[in-house]
């Protein structure tokens, strides 16, 4: 098992469900990416989504394309992000997770970048524009490793859960409604029997992300799911706090109550 299958399985033992957390990398800086992991792990998260900025971030809203914005405006590469990930494991045994776009790894190197992945201690990659039928090359360059490519579901794949999910590692990233990233003021009720149809397809966790941001939030779903993602409003705190490290841990704290 890579860490992600530990955790959720520890967490299992204990009668509990995961908190994942996002963060941009190099937003403000790569210094504070790191300490903002360590905030997260202290507070109380999981699994921790790094996301590497890409200049047309498609599945991202409004608050995440700003950070990646800000990041690359700052000149964040992947070398700084790798290193980053690199100082992280001599302290820490969270599960890291890279948010990437197909571009990025294509540009590195689809086998290289799977390579660098294992070689810094990075447990899984969710790839949010890399349709599932594009994905057979991605696929047999992970099949005898421990990274995990986790597989993104939408409210309608429909008959083409059993498929997305087959196969896959580490845990299944359901989106809980059509649309990109960002803050919502409630989920539809349809959203409950979309999760309950994913669960009955794997024996894998199941997550949900996209508009979860409070407490409140968190309460809807956690009875159906074995875990809960939490993205804009991580970066909305870091921004209006002034990059306040106890705002970030107060947060995180907050949500894994939740749960």
């Amino acid at each position: 098992m890579n860490r992600i299958e530990k955790k959720f399985q520890e967490l299992k033992n204990k009668g509990e469900k995961a908190l994942i957390t996002y963060i941009t990398c190099g937003d403000p800086d790569i210094g504070f990416t790191e300490e903002f992991v360590y905030a997260k792990e202290r507070a109380g998260a999981d699994i921790i989504e790094l996301g590497i900025p890409f200049s047309d971030p498609l599945a991202d809203g409004p608050v995440i394309q700003a950070a990646a914005t800000r990041a690359l405006e700052k000149g964040i590469r992947l070398k700084s992000i790798f290193q980053c990930v690199e100082n992280i494991r001599k302290n820490s045994q969270v599960p890291l997770v890279f948010m990437v776009y197909y571009n990025t790894i294509v540009n590195y190197g689809e086998l290289s970048f799977i390579e660098k992945c294992e070689e810094i201690g990075i447990d899984g990659i969710i790839i949010p524009d890399l349709p599932y039928e594009e994905s057979v090359e991605i696929r047999s360059y992970l099949k005898d490793k421990e990274l995990a490519l986790i597989p993104l579901i939408a409210p309608n794949s429909g008959d083409r859960i059993p498929k997305l999910v087959d196969g896959a590692k580490g845990f299944v990233y359901c989106v809980s409604s059509l649309g990109v990233t960002g803050i919502r003021s409630g989920f539809a009720e349809t959203m409950k029997g979309y999760l309950k149809t994913v669960k009955a397809s794997t024996d894998l966790p199941v997550a949900v992300g996209f508009g979860f941001s409070k407490p409140e939030d968190i309460e809807t779903v956690k009875d159906i799911v074995d875990g809960v993602i939490v993205g804009s409003a991580i970066i909305k705190c870091i921004d209006e706090s002034s990059q306040s490290i106890k705002a970030l841990e107060e947060l995180v704290s907050r949500l894994k109550k939740a749960l």
